[in-house]
């Protein structure tokens, strides 16, 4: 019989740790298992069963687990596997997948609780100071109170190094609970104290309540609500809905339940929304999209990856829904992942419709227990056959997932950026639907690079739809020259005459305007007109962002804000004047010219939570507002029928950014923008406004030139050892002091070069060369595709640990982007 357990803690650990199984839980403990075990000094975390074996550790003394949550695992078998493969492809560890891919509501944690000492008495050598009376003063009160708590009660801030003096002096004890975060959700619910078996109680009931009025309405609302009027049953009814149906307060309700005639009880609910949604047929494909639904069944037989290349409003979407239909009649589940919540709020009403309550959504704006029951039903086979989510979502335990779909496969938001794991969705979807034997679509009017070559090359299938819904033409797109409008002194703010009176032309028709411009706030810098001074932020080398609304500057790296100084620190010139524009400019401007319009703003600081998102995009499809600004959110997929006008304001600064994919994100942000134009009545128009007008890559926008882009930027690729070519790992160095890691940095690919030679480029500041007071070095390595990610993967970490075997560098921080973006 197995006597240890290999755990995953949700730690950064490049190991597994081993427990003792205690006697008692043997029998149901199995890989997958979520258990509690003790971890460093009085810390208890929800751990991970990976194995069970008869092997102890021969460096440590194992300690025992402590308990086991679940009667059964709560991961599925291809889960653990699947996080080895983003662990060991991304180079983090699997406790960073682990923390990433549970619902937070699954993971158990201890809270630090604070207790006083009650034989303690003040030393007249070491007396207390004033913040440590106050903290003792408070704690007197309370048996144990976490620090949370008593930061908040004692009105004191920073109270940790307060806590480690009044420790010092066993003043205090500190000790550990575990936490659980997930609670079911319940409601109370109503029902008769007796069955429909015996009717005949409700006669003497009537009469008996004949002089107390209320009680006797709350009796019949209950009998109506039950079904026993159609029907003759005693079916149980909500207590809220009882109490508002009878319009009775809740001591009527009291009344009844004291003469036992109701009864009273709370019963477990779901959050999701699952409110008996019936399922409609699909609409049916025209001859065009059904011809490119059996190019991909037919690709389907031999390739395991396809892309479908179909321009902007081609009506991909109702491709996928048949796709997923034939799937889910196999009894297979679905994942359709889509890059932006914004998109989910859209697609939701579509798929709904024909799916019903057998789709469940998936994302970051959800609360933690909605994403726990989703999980749980996934996991008990509850019903749900598609998840419509977004990069979060390949993580969820599917049983037979058959088909996954990537919608706007180009996106780059598909890649998670901080913390580790530092994963690309499309590229860790694909190997999860090998996991499973199912098939990858992969959607996009403008493909990334890589998965367009890949299909090209043979490696994935391919489809086109060529063509817009009803042939509707794509969007003629006119020029505005900012540079000769302004030299002319034709244009003085940020729109040019051409955009408004496009604009102004279609407002006029009733139709909707949208504009981008993809910087948020109302400027991105503010000047002395004397001296030239721009505020920084102090804790990042970046210029800080002037918001209007909140009158303050914000540097939207680290979230530091300051008020916007009266005159300059610098030379005290009081003139400060505002240079560039962001959206929230952009929408200041809008409804001068346009007063008579609502006008709505979608970018970071407008859609914090979910509810704000779906508003904004309701408002918008129900034409209660008219023009809608924002950042690359609006680019991604969104359907608008009324929208005739778009305005990119400015294309230069996407082009011009210092990145090998900066042309080719500039041409997919423009053509998706302008793929919101015209959708569904005629050909909309699309304003680009920009200083290079006779730019190659203003050309093939303009002409919808994909593949006049894929074929330029690939040869630059080719020339350069960039994807799809080679494989890029950046490797990042942050630490406090800067010369420690300029000495760091130049140690590393000094060392890294003796390994890779010439596929090791740098050390390099990046862009932002400090971050939370944190200062930045980056290294490029660039290694062939057929190169063996697991023997890179072993060099790097074996050259990291000689060099931090130098005690000057043992505080850097170092780690790895893998196919950055």
């Amino acid at each position: 019989m197995s006597q240890f357990a290999d755990v995953i803690l949700p730690l950064p650990l490049h190991k597994y740790y081993t427990y003792r199984i205690p006697a008692e839980l043997k029998e149901n403990l199995s890989t997958g298992s979520r258990v509690i075990v003790p971890f460093g000094r009085k810390k208890y975390y929800t751990a991970i069963v990976i194995f069970t074996h008869n092997h102890a550790p021969a460096d440590y003394e194992t300690k025992e687990i402590i308990s086991l949550l679940d009667n059964e695992p709560i991961l599925r078998r291809p889960q653990l596997k699947f996080w080895e493969w983003i662990a060991g492809y991304y180079f983090c560890s699997v406790g960073d997948v682990y923390k990433a891919a549970l619902p937070s509501g699954l993971k158990l944690e201890s809270e630090t609780l604070v207790s006083p000492n009650p034989d303690y008495e003040e030393n007249p050598d070491n007396r207390l100071i004033e913040r440590e009376s106050i903290l003792l003063d408070t704690l007197s009160k309370y048996p144990k109170i976490s620090v949370q708590d008593l930061e908040k009660e004692s009105g004191l801030r920073n109270i940790l190094p307060v806590i480690r003096t009044l420790l010092d002096k066993e003043a205090l004890f500190i000790t550990e609970q575990i936490k659980r975060k997930y609670r079911p959700k319940t409601e109370t619910y109503i029902k008769l104290a007796f069955g429909p078996e015996e009717q005949e109680k409700l006669r003497p009931i009537f009469e008996q309540l004949a002089p107390a009025k209320k009680q006797l309405k709350l009796l019949m609302a209950y009998l109506e609500l039950s079904s026993f009027m159609q029907r003759g049953q005693f079916k149980e009814v909500p207590r809220n809905t009882l109490l508002e149906r009878a319009d009775v307060s809740s001591s009527v309700l009291s009344g009844l339940i004291d003469k036992g005639i109701l009864i009273s009880y709370k019963r477990e609910i779901s959050r999701l929304d699952t409110s008996g949604r019936s399922a409609e047929p699909a609409h049916a494909l025209n001859t065009v999209q059904q011809k490119a639904l059996d190019q991909i069944f037919h690709s389907f037989k031999d390739k395991e990856v396809t892309l479908l290349h179909g321009v902007t409003s081609s009506g991909k979407t109702e491709i996928y829904i048949h796709l997923i239909q034939e799937v889910i009649q196999k009894g297979r589940q679905v994942l359709y992942l889509v890059p932006e919540i914004a998109l989910t709020t859209q697609l939701t009403t579509r798929l709904q419709r024909v799916f019903g309550d057998s789709l469940a959504i998936y994302h970051s704006k959800f609360t933690d227990n909605e994403r726990v029951e989703i999980w749980n039903n996934l996991l008990k086979d509850k019903g749900i056959r598609v998840i419509l989510g977004v990069r979060s979502s390949i993580f969820l335990p599917f049983r037979d997932l058959g088909l996954v779909i990537v919608d706007e496969e180009h996106e780059n938001t598909y890649k998670q950026q901080d913390p580790a794991p530092r994963y690309h969705a499309r590229n860790a979807a694909i190997v999860l639907a090998s996991m499973h034997g199912a098939k990858t679509l992969l959607g996009s009017a403008t493909p990334a690079l890589e998965s367009y070559y890949n299909a090209q090359q043979g490696k994935y299938g391919f489809v086109e739809l060529t063509s817009r819904f009803e042939d509707i033409q794509l969007p003629r797109i006119l020029v505005a020259n900012t540079q000769e409008l302004r030299r002319k002194k034709q244009m003085t703010g940020n729109i040019s005459p051409l955009l408004l009176d496009e604009a102004n032309q279609a407002l006029k028709r009733g139709e909707q305007v949208i504009l981008f411009q993809n910087r948020r706030g109302f400027a991105p810098v503010i000047e002395c007109k004397l001296c030239a001074w721009v505020p920084k932020c102090k804790y990042c080398d970046v210029t800080l962002t002037y918001h209007k609304r909140y009158h303050q500057l914000t540097c939207h790296y680290c979230g530091y804000t300051c008020e916007v100084p009266r005159q300059c620190p610098a030379c005290g010139h009081t003139e400060i004047d505002i240079r560039g524009f962001g959206t929230e400019r952009i929408e200041e401007d809008i409804a001068q010219y346009f007063p008579d319009y609502q006008i709505a703003r979608m970018d970071l600081d407008t859609t914090r939570t979910r509810k704000a998102y779906e508003q904004l995009i309701e408002d918008f499809e129900q034409h209660k507002t008219q023009i809608l600004v924002g950042t690359q959110m609006i680019t991604k997929g969104l359907d608008f029928d009324n929208v005739s006008v778009v305005g990119i304001l400015s294309a230069d600064t996407m082009m011009n950014f210092p990145d090998f994919r900066a042309h080719e994100r500039a041409f997919q942000l423009m053509a998706q923008v302008a793929g919101r134009a015209g959708r569904k009545k005629r050909q909309g128009t699309v304003i680009l406004q920009t200083a290079q007008p006779e730019h190659p890559l203003i050309q093939q926008v303009i002409n919808h030139d994909y593949a006049g882009m894929f074929h330029t930027q690939l040869k630059e690729r080719q020339q350069f050892s960039y994807p799809p070519f080679f494989r890029l790992i950046y490797i990042y160095l942050k630490h406090r002091d800067e010369t420690i890691l300029n000495s760091v940095a130049c140690s590393y690919a000094t060392r890294l070069r003796q390994v890779f030679a010439h596929r090791i480029l740098g050390p390099d500041l990046p862009p932002v060369a400090r971050i939370q007071s944190l200062y930045i070095r980056k290294i490029v390595l660039k290694v062939e595709n057929n190169a063996s990610m697991a023997k890179v993967r072993e060099l790097l970490y074996q050259a990291q640990d000689d060099m931090l075997k130098d005690e000057r560098f043992k505080s850097v921080t170092v780690y790895y982007d893998v196919d950055p973006m």
